[in-house]
């Protein structure tokens, strides 16, 4: 069955992305039959089989030598001759309806074009494989994913995942891919909203901005226009951080945080800019029993040049100056994780609300 595109994918799959001719259904290799003379291990155009299947170089060209059964019948091919190419070894079935025109192990491109050839008609990449081939260097699930309308009921296929969706998909293309795929900010936060690991989700959409391959801004107006998009919320807070400006401390509200654990808020709250301009931190201050005034600096710049540099943040959190108490911390700490937050206050000093405070939220 497919999973749906709004659902937890299927468990990932250690097999080849390209199944045995067996499992395919197709015809089975004798193998006392000597190889033909035009054995080929990969398809190459304007190679041998250029001389050899006239009538089949341009699609053939297009598609990196992967062809579904359905375009070879348009060819004037019957399945008696496609048959005889899969026995003469010269071709592989590597799915029910799609044939690739070699013998030898599929390339990245020949791979692709299976997945989208063997799920239909309108069919497109999506996901991390659409991220990928936009240029997004990373390291992760090496599968194929594809993504086809709610009801095209797809074949399972060892080493690709076919998702279903109501969602529009086409509406969100790359312009020229071939094969079809999603665009990369279409892409990046499906592929974002279904990690179970939120910080790495967020990474992801961090590195395709980071990698140039789109802006903060697109990311957040194809937010919009994804219905129902999981953790959407929390993706256009993130989003905010990383594009910095008007919206980066959008919501961050450290008095409420803190009335509502218990904990007295910040006598002062400013937003104070970095060295380019750019509103980036914002600094609370409480005085402490001690005489001291402790400073919770949050940083609103969505940094991930190193993936530990939230990490190093919290192992760094306090910097201690003379009478100042300096807290570092990441805005999208503020919003994901405050109960950790509260708890680095408490424990530096900052007092419990005591029975008939009163919070002068004009502070």
């Amino acid at each position: 069955m497919n999973s749906p595109i709004d659902d937890a994918s299927s468990p990932p799959s250690h097999s080849s992305a390209v199944p045995s001719r067996r499992s395919a259904g197709g015809s089975q290799t004798n193998p006392r039959r000597r190889r033909s003379s035009a054995f080929a291990p990969l398809w190459i155009p304007g190679g041998s089989q250029t001389n050899r299947y006239p009538d089949l170089v341009e699609l053939a060209t297009t598609q990196a030598g992967v062809l579904h059964r359905a375009q070879l019948r348009d060819l004037g091919w019957n399945a008696h001759r496609v048959e005889r190419e899969i026995r003469m070894d010269r071709w592989t079935a590597v799915a029910p309806n799609v044939v690739v025109m070699q013998n030898g192990p599929l390339q990245r491109a020949q791979q692709l074009w299976l997945g989208v050839l063997h799920a239909g008609s309108g069919s497109a990449l999506t996901h991390l494989t659409a991220c990928i081939e936009a240029g997004l260097r990373w390291e992760g699930d090496e599968r194929i994913h594809v993504v086809t309308t709610k009801g095209d009921l797809v074949t399972p296929l060892a080493g690709f995942v076919f998702h279903q969706t109501r969602r529009p998909f086409h509406q969100w293309p790359h312009p020229s891919a071939s094969p079809l795929r999603v665009g990369i900010e279409a892409a990046a936060l499906l592929t974002a909203e279904r990690d179970s690991h939120f910080r790495r989700a967020m990474r992801l959409l961090a590195s395709v901005v980071q990698q140039r391959l789109t802006t903060a801004e697109r990311l957040m107006q194809t937010g919009l226009q994804i219905t129902k998009l999981r953790h959407g919320a929390e993706f256009r807070l993130v989003l905010g951080d990383i594009a910095g400006g008007a919206q980066s401390f959008a919501e961050i509200d450290m008095g409420g945080l803190c009335a509502a654990r218990g904990i007295v808020p910040p006598r002062r709250q400013a937003i104070r800019k970095d060295a380019g301009g750019r509103r980036r931190y914002l600094d609370c201050e409480w005085d402490l029993a001690d005489g001291r005034v402790l400073v919770l600096e949050i940083d609103g710049s969505f940094h991930m040049r190193t993936e530990n540099w939230w990490k190093d943040m919290q192992r760094e959190r306090a910097v201690v100056t003379a009478g100042r108490v300096v807290l570092r911390c990441a805005s999208v700490e503020i919003r994901l994780e405050p109960e950790s937050i509260a708890r680095d206050l408490l424990t530096m000093g900052v007092p419990r609300l005591t029975l008939g405070f009163v919070w002068d939220k004009s502070a």
